[in-house]
């Protein structure tokens, strides 16, 4: 199913936990799997949600590499072209623990270059001030200042990142929360849905923000009908049954 940029700068205009409470009520998988967990973190908090899809490798530095480390940077590149959008490279370090950078200016900007939205790796990060700079989103597990013995390897091929597999072409949304997959046949109207249920969070939102005293019996009432509301869209948009 493809994905249209209509559809990709409406996902971004809503955070990370807001697409993973929407991904749920579709009950297409469970509410525990689907999301990299609390090793990977945003290096730049303010940073908008990222939205893209994956180009995947894997990545060493503890000991010489044979081949042109050069080549495999361009290889990664040039996946970007078979994705149905921008593209996230997302790079598996294979050292445990990692030992040295997966990334720098130098490989950012020519990923930003190449009309990448962000990137994500379990290894480290460097040149932190010039990357945000750029203003191309990271997702790290460390910062590591040297690059060691750095060579790509497995280019396009299946990678574990903050404990959840990730396959080309996987898509992507990442911010200052953390990082989920979207399922790409319910991408659309995840992102069609996302106002509605804005809209139910609301009702107990804005009452909780508004000034004067506040009632636990209104807070009932108003938590039936966010309820209700949450009901409804997930009545319409469950594959479940």
């Amino acid at each position: 199913m493809s994905i249209t940029q209509a559809t990709l700068d409406k996902l971004k205009r809503f955070d990370t936990p807001t697409i993973c409470n929407l991904i749920e009520l579709f009950d297409v998988r469970p509410r525990n799997q689907g999301y990299m967990d609390h090793r990977i973190q945003s290096n730049f908090h303010e940073f908008p949600p990222m939205v893209g899809f994956a180009a995947t490798a894997q990545f060493g530095s503890d000991a010489p590499g044979s081949g042109d480390a050069y080549q495999t940077f361009r290889t990664l590149l040039e996946s970007f072209s078979s994705l149905p959008g921008p593209g996230v490279p997302v790079i598996q370090d294979v050292d445990d623990p990692p030992v040295a950078a997966v990334f720098g200016e130098v490989m950012c900007s020519s990923f930003q270059a190449f009309g990448s939205t962000g990137m994500v790796t379990s290894g480290g990060g460097r040149d932190l001030e010039q990357v945000k700079a750029l203003g191309y989103p990271v997702f790290t597990g460390s910062t590591i200042c040297s690059h060691g013995y750095c060579h790509l390897m497995h280019i396009g091929l299946p990678v574990r990142v903050g404990g959840l597999m990730v396959y080309q072409g996987d898509l992507l949304h990442g911010d200052a929360n953390g990082v989920t997959n979207i399922p790409i046949d319910i991408a659309t109207e995840v992102a069609d849905a996302a106002d509605e249920f804005i809209a139910a969070e609301e009702i107990v939102i804005s009452y909780m923000k508004a000034e004067g005293e506040k009632s636990l019996d209104k807070l009932a009432e108003l938590q039936a009908a966010m309820g209700e509301a949450m009901g409804q869209l997930r009545q319409r948009v469950s594959r479940s049954g």
